[in-house]
């Protein structure tokens, strides 16, 4: 019976691969029992990993910090894949006030943090450690973690323990920072919803289809590719026009002449269909089927861009209208309807609205791929290029003057910080970055898990003497305190001052917690996608923010 002391008590490769696999197996499992509907979800992972190593269970010094190293990195770029689309456009409009509150709230956490430090004189990587925990936010423990080791050479048990006890009332505060919100502004669901439907304009960039009537005079008799002269940056494509005099629909391409009563399709922007409409004549209620009549040759349909070779090209380079004699209308893009304006740049992934004879669309759908099989097929070399280039941005020394050892993105911020340029720019240099929404998740949660269980196991050891002997009760409490301060006060300024929708809100204080079981709860309370999009904004400077503030109050205050 050798072989099972070797199995589960040694020290091989396979006793690694097996503790953690049983680690993670079991608590994912466990993480799916909820209670008062609420679950820790993935997190029961980072428990059962310290119950095992209570009780003796080991792994490999070497080997369980490669494992958590590098589930840290997969998780943090998947992330970053994830959240790097719509990272920068997260700044526009109202979400610039979203992100400047949730901005508020990593700050107000991190001077909650410190001032309980001065109190107490609680070991500052100890309090980096409950910080984390209690705003659920794993990549700030490991980046919390990795700057201790590049300072000191060592490892500090205490910051994943911080972390540990800190956790679940963490997940409890945000969910009770909401109701204490909701019951302070007596907010009735009812009347958030009404509001909400009221300000469901806020969409500018995407694409909105309008129907005209020529009656200026200017434009009488002119082509369709004269009008880029009156209309400079405007978005807006004309894609069919009804003769008035034929009384038939026909595809317009620049040589295309308008005519006094012709009728036109175009597809513009919210910002810019006022002015569009200002500028050719009055606007007519016409249903889309009416431009494609039953007896008209034209069809309309979506095309996958699935051909590497075309990511980052420009939809007027490919002259689809000119060869083929069809319109591109919209380009769906990660469930964002944009114009099809001429300098758009395509990626894979990209759904492509045509128009035209079915030959000529069947030809461009050849052209651009359409080709489901082929987008399922893993891009693996953009992602292995982007945790490369994101392990040696991570270990560049940055020297700040009044800090004795230089600061480093790390290998949580580094690949965090690539991701996100990638995903968003690598199209640019025929990247071709496109994951499907299941392998972005499988990565991640691979990821994730990984890094927990290994936590876990390391941190076992000491867990109970440090909640029974180490002032690990105090510990919570003191979590507790930072997760629900800076809540309270960013929720009571954004409903009094910003009159933020309460959905919103609850959306907001989920994201500046990257705490998924809270945006759940906000999602079923809501009944609507209110929450995940104010989640959504504000997550990925979150994210960003969390991993920076806590390698930074390592490198700081220790």
């Amino acid at each position: 019976m050798e072989w099972i002391n070797e199995l589960l008590w040694g020290e091989g490769i396979g006793h690694s691969i097996l503790l953690l696999s049983l680690v993670i197996a079991v608590g994912i499992q466990l993480g799916k029992i909820k209670v008062f509907g609420i679950s820790l979800g993935i997190t029961l992972v980072l428990f059962v990993g310290i119950l095992l190593g209570h009780f003796g269970f080991s792994i490999n010094p070497a080997v369980v910090h490669f494992f958590k190293e590098f589930g840290l990195i997969l998780f943090v770029y998947s992330v970053g894949m994830q959240v790097g689309p719509g990272f920068f456009s997260s700044f526009k409009k109202g979400g610039m006030t979203l992100n400047g509150l949730a901005c508020g709230i990593v700050f107000l956490g991190v001077v909650t943090t410190l001032a309980i430090h001065f109190i107490t004189d609680i070991p500052m990587p100890t309090m980096v450690g409950i910080l984390s925990g209690a705003v659920t936010n794993t990549p700030g423990l490991g980046a919390a973690q990795q700057a201790f080791t590049d300072m000191t050479g060592t490892s500090d048990e205490t910051i994943a323990l911080g972390y540990a006890v800190a956790y679940p009332l963490g997940v409890v505060g945000i969910i009770l920072s909401m109701l204490f919100v909701r019951y302070i502004f007596h907010i009735s669901f009812e009347k958030e919803t009404e509001q909400l439907e009221a300000e469901n304009d806020v969409h500018n960039s995407e694409a909105t289809p309008i129907s005209l009537v020529v009656k200026n005079p200017a434009l009488f008799g002119r082509k369709v590719m004269e009008l880029g002269a009156f209309l400079e940056h405007r978005q807006y494509v004309i894609s069919r026009i009804w003769r008035k005099k034929s009384n038939k629909v026909e595809i317009v391409t620049g040589s295309t002449i308008l005519e006094e009563d012709d009728k036109i399709f175009v597809i513009t922007t919210e910002h810019d269909a006022e002015t569009i409409k200002t500028f050719v004549g009055q606007e007519i209620e016409m249903d889309r089927k009416q431009w494609i009549p039953a007896e008209s040759e034209f069809v309309s349909r979506r095309i996958l861009v699935t051909k590497p070779e075309l990511t980052g090209s420009r939809l007027g380079d490919l002259q689809l209208r000119r060869l083929h004699g069809i319109n591109v209308t919209r380009v769906n893009r990660a469930g964002v309807e944009l114009v099809a304006t001429q300098g758009l740049q395509l990626q894979v992934g990209d759904r492509v609205t045509v128009v035209g004879s079915e030959l000529a669309v069947d030809k461009v759908s050849m052209i651009l791929g359409n080709s489901m099989k082929r987008l399922n097929e893993p891009n693996l070399i953009p992602i292995f290029i982007g945790i490369a280039l994101g392990i040696i941005l991570g270990s560049i020394p940055f020297s700040i003057p009044g800090i004795p050892q230089p600061i480093k993105l790390g290998l949580a911020g580094g690949p965090l910080v690539v991701s996100i340029l990638l995903s968003r720019f690598g199209y640019r240099y025929k990247l071709v970055t496109y994951t499907t929404q299941s392998a972005n998740l499988m990565l991640r949660e691979i990821g994730i898990t990984m890094f927990l269980a290994c936590v876990g196991l390391s941190a076992g050891e000491e867990f109970v003497d440090t909640i029974v002997n180490k002032g690990g009760f105090a510990w919570i409490g003191y979590g507790f305190i930072i997760t629900m301060l800076p809540l309270l006060i960013i929720g009571l300024v954004g409903r009094h001052f910003f009159k933020l929708n309460y959905y919103t809100l609850m959306g907001l204080l989920a994201g500046s917690t990257t705490d998924p079981p809270a945006l759940a709860y906000a999602n079923a309370t809501a009944g609507n996608d209110a929450p995940a999009v104010g989640y959504a904004t504000v997550y990925p400077l979150t994210m960003f923010l969390r991993v920076l503030t806590a390698q930074l109050m390592i490198l700081f205050f220790y």
